[in-house]
């Protein structure tokens, strides 16, 4: 795929016109603490930089037959649609790549750990083990990235996550390990920005327990301040929450924020609104997929969402090649995985077909991405990490502009 992208507006005016409309728009819901709230417009457009690394690269790359990039992570399970949205955009790139470079053809392995920390170290073990795997896209989710950091390092395999956001996980002193989006430490915040957006004076934060909802969770909190009127916690698997619907009707919040995942956060939503909840429901990245509105149904109406991940579906050439291919609009982390990949392709088309050669090149990389410019520090972290709002609309999740 060429980066021809014409668009017409750019995305810093789309995220002024977002914030100007949103403060004067008329439209508004009633909320349980009787406030009303703004309604976001969505977001039209975005601009894609012209020099977008192109995982086709020149078309004269040469690398030993057998040279293999993997995707490890969630293929099944509850969560598992984040995952395939991921390993899509990885698919992606390497479709690309191949059909470019006829003497260099990129394998492309899958490893399922079903987003369970438990089980993940299992299919990491295996993916290690197999010499001609020199680079790994993945694991999407925290818990399962703190269970296996140390495998990978004592491999040294390189591994960017293109959605893991648990600020912990960099502080592990993993030389392996890099995050392509931002961490909790900065969509915690972002949701209290997009709160603020919607006029919501009182939040109610509810948690799951998985490492990356305990942490979002804290983030969020410490944010909002004096915004938050109550909190509570669910389990992973939970599915009846009517103790938890109870306090926050008593509460009266103009929204709800949910850390955690979507397979909780769709029944959640939808009993809220069966006790007659009329406040927005916000949920982060592990909410926004179209998972979410299916479990979820009509009660999704009122749900917003923040994400570190750029809305592929306004990048026309991206979405068209992704729906050619998959039969699906692209999903969160569409965009961050295939800028991943490529990442690891140029690195193999630049001659770097060793783990400790791909390694040093992640290290040292430098370069512009379709989402973000792509250049870590020592630890693993980005230094330019935006974060966009997103909402439900008709039934599909759009973009309303970025909030941080």
């Amino acid at each position: 795929m060429r980066h021809t992208f014409k668009i017409a507006a750019a995305l810093g005016a789309v995220a002024l016109a977002a914030s100007a409309c949103g403060s004067t728009s008329n439209n508004s819901a009633t909320t349980g603490g009787d406030s009303s709230l703004k309604d976001l417009p969505a977001q039209t457009s975005i601009t894609v930089p012209a020099n977008a690394a192109n995982p086709a690269g020149d078309g004269k790359a040469t690398c030993p037959a057998g040279t293999t990039l993997a995707y490890i992570g969630a293929e099944t399970g509850p969560n598992a649609q984040l995952g395939i949205n991921i390993y899509n955009g990885v698919q992606m790139a390497i479709d690309a790549h191949n059909k470019a470079n006829p003497g260099c053809q990129v394998a492309f392995k899958k490893f399922d750990t079903e987003g369970d920390p438990n089980k993940a170290t299992g299919p990491v073990t295996q993916a290690t083990n197999e010499k001609n795997i020199i680079g790994v896209v993945g694991l999407p989710f925290s818990g399962e990235s703190q269970a296996t950091g140390n495998i990978f390092e004592q491999a040294g395999l390189v591994h960017i996550t293109p959605s893991a956001t648990n600020p912990g996980l960099t502080k592990n002193g993993w030389k392996t390990f890099f995050r392509a989006l931002g961490n909790d430490n900065v969509q915690g915040p972002a949701v209290a920005q997009l709160a603020d957006k919607l006029g919501a004076k009182k939040v109610y934060v509810i948690q799951d327990d998985s490492d990356y909802g305990i942490g979002l969770s804290q983030t969020a909190q410490k944010a909002l301040g004096s915004e938050v009127v109550g909190t509570d916690k669910v389990t992973t698997g939970q599915k009846d929450f009517s103790a938890v619907v109870s306090k926050v009707m008593n509460a009266k919040p103009d929204a709800v924020f949910y850390s955690g995942y979507y397979a909780e956060a769709a029944p959640l939503d939808q009993q809220l609104v069966s006790k007659g909840y009329k406040g927005a429901f916000i949920g982060p990245d592990g909410v926004k997929d179209d998972q979410f509105i299916k479990l979820a149904g009509s009660a999704s109406s009122n749900a917003y969402f923040t994400c570190p991940c750029l809305p592929g579906d306004l990048i026309p050439d991206f979405e068209k090649t992704y729906k050619s291919e998959f039969n699906a609009e692209p999903g969160t982390y569409s965009v961050e995985a295939y800028d991943a990949a490529t990442v690891l392709l140029s690195g193999i088309d630049a001659g770097n077909t060793t783990r400790p050669k791909l390694l040093s090149y992640v290290t040292s990389y430098d370069g512009q991405g379709l989402s973000k410019k792509l250049k870590w520090d020592s630890t693993g972290e980005l230094a330019e990490t935006p974060v966009f709002g997103y909402k439900v609309d008709n039934g599909k999740i759009v973009s309303v502009g970025s909030i941080s």
